[in-house]
C-alpha cells in the first residue's frame, strides 16, 4: 500500500466527471488499499480516486466511529466502485463539511438525509443499501467529488468566495 499525493483545489481534475469502472480487477482493489492508506494518513473519512488524480469511480469511506472517548477509533474501512444514488429523500439535514482537497476549509451544507444507493465492492458484487446519517451525507459528498463537484459548490457565492479566501491566505502562511 501506499500514501498518494492528494490533488487540490484548484486542480483541473477535480471538475472532470469520473469514468466508470469496468472490471474489479487487481488494480482496482490496490487502488482501493492505497486509496485507504491514504485517507488515514490524511485523517480524512471518506476519498474519491480523482482525489488521488485518478479518474474513477472508486470511493472509499471510514466514519472510523469511536466506541468511547478512551478507546481507538474502530476502523472499518469500505470501498464503493461505481456508487450510484438511486433515490433520495426530501428531508434535509446540515453537516458542517470538509474536504481534503480544500484542506483546512469548512461550511455547513444541507443533502438529503437518506439516499437508497449501489455500488459493487471489492469482489465485483452488487450492493445496494439504504444509507442516513453522516454515512449518507460522506456518500453524497463522495459521489459528488465523481461527477467533479465540490462541497462549497452547495454553499452561497459569498461563503464560497471566503473559503477560498482563507485557503490562499493560509497557502501564503
Amino acid at each position: 500500500m501506499a500514501v498518494l499525493p492528494i490533488v487540490e483545489i484548484p486542480d483541473p481534475r477535480l471538475r472532470l466527471v469520473s469514468r466508470a469502472v469496468d472490471a474489479v480487477d487487481d488494480e482496482v482493489r490496490t487502488l482501493v488499499a492505497d486509496m485507504t492508506e491514504t485517507m488515514y494518513a490524511a485523517r480524512g473519512i471518506g476519498l474519491a480516486a480523482i482525489q488521488v488524480g485518478v479518474d474513477r469511480r472508486v470511493v472509499v469511506i471510514d466514519l472510523q466511529e469511536q466506541e468511547s472517548e478512551d478507546s481507538e477509533p474502530v476502523r472499518d474501512p469500505r470501498a464503493y466502485i461505481n456508487p450510484e444514488v438511486l433515490s433520495e429523500s426530501e428531508e434535509l439535514s446540515a453537516y458542517n463539511e470538509g474536504c481534503l482537497s480544500i484542506p483546512e476549509q469548512y461550511a455547513e451544507v444541507k443533502r438529503p438525509a437518506r439516499c437508497r444507493v449501489r455500488w459493487l465492492d471489492e469482489q465485483g458484487e452488487t450492493h445496494e443499501e439504504e444509507l442516513d446519517g453522516l454515512l449518507a451525507t460522506c456518500m453524497q459528498h463522495e459521489i459528488d467529488h465523481l461527477d467533479g463537484i465540490l462541497f462549497i459548490d452547495h454553499v452561497s457565492k459569498l461563503k464560497r468566495d471566503m473559503l477560498l479566501k482563507k485557503l490562499a491566505k493560509q497557502r501564503r502562511g
